[in-house]
């Protein structure tokens, strides 16, 4: 009701509307554009005239997956303290769905978040891509296979534990198994990644996730962490900020700091991770070109 009010009072539609939804209009996508533009300036006018008004470290909140902050999050608070004195740094840890959903509700500023796909609004740069690992019980696997990578197949031979059904990690692996007409034995959904890895380590089940996110458990010798082959399993960790939000005084420093810690968080994983171009270059030139392109698309 609102778009017809907005589409009476200018003259023209801003949506073409057919069966398979809406789509936005020539007229409308001029607006959306210049709304976004308005909404930059309108934050960034706030933060220039909260700024002149009292002395104070510049606020920003990043948000983090567990994975990550398990295996660079000190590093990473350490070396912010040296690098970005000038700013109060928060960091909010969830997955990756909730940290695009705070995205776009502007609860968080910036965030690292796996699978992120393409979103008005959103700003995104592929930074590594990532192997997931096969985990179990390490004393549910024989000595002679603790290094030996696991087909996918086998998977349906075991019971699992995966998140709820938004997060990307069970979505990716029930649709590998649907593409290969496997039916796996899914006991559980628990979006608890302490309670999983719980559950696991007791021998009650199995579990696909990340290394960041069984690390200590791996290793402690807790958990025993295989490679999945036929197919790997894959995903890609993303920088991701929103178009509206004007930029920060310190953004370049803040996105330097976070290439490095990228490429400290790749170099961790080893032959689990594959650094993809957007990382060799600086993350302030990549959010830029994609801010140009998306302010002129036509």
């Amino acid at each position: 009701m609102q778009i017809r009010q907005l589409e009476e009072k200018l003259g023209v539609s801003l949506l073409s509307r057919h069966s398979r939804g809406v789509s936005p209009t020539r007229a409308g996508q001029v607006l959306y554009e210049r709304a976004c533009e308005i909404l930059r300036l309108i934050d960034e006018t706030e933060r220039e005239v909260a700024a002149a008004g009292r002395l104070e470290r510049e606020g920003i909140v990043l948000g983090l997956t567990n994975g990550f902050m398990n295996m660079v999050g000190r590093e990473l608070i350490l070396q912010s303290r040296q690098d970005l004195p000038a700013v109060n740094l928060s960091l909010v840890e969830e997955r990756s769905v909730v940290l695009v959903d705070a995205l776009e509700r502007h609860e968080i500023d910036i965030a690292l978040a796996y699978e992120v796909h393409e979103r008005p609004g959103l700003l995104r740069v592929p930074l590594v891509e990532e192997e997931m690992l096969f985990v179990s019980a390490a004393s549910k696997v024989p000595a002679e296979e603790l290094q030996q990578p696991i087909e996918f197949s086998a998977l349906a031979g075991h019971g699992l534990v995966l998140p709820g059904k938004r997060d990307g990690v069970r979505q990716q692996v029930l649709a590998t198994a649907k593409r290969l007409a496997l039916d796996l034995n899914v006991m559980l959904d628990v979006s608890s990644i302490s309670m999983m890895k719980n559950m696991v380590a007791h021998g009650d089940a199995a579990a696909v996730m990340p290394y960041g996110n069984a690390i200590d458990d791996i290793e402690s010798g807790r958990l025993a962490g295989r490679r999945i082959v036929n197919p790997s399993l894959k995903r890609t960790l993303y920088l991701v900020r929103s178009l509206r939000r004007a930029p920060f005084k310190y953004e370049d420093e803040l996105l330097e700091l976070l290439r490095a810690m990228s490429l400290r968080f790749a170099d961790k994983l080893g032959p689990l991770a594959r650094r993809l171009e957007a990382l060799e270059q600086p993350l302030a030139a990549s959010l830029s070109a994609l801010q140009h392109r998306a302010q002129h698309k036509p």
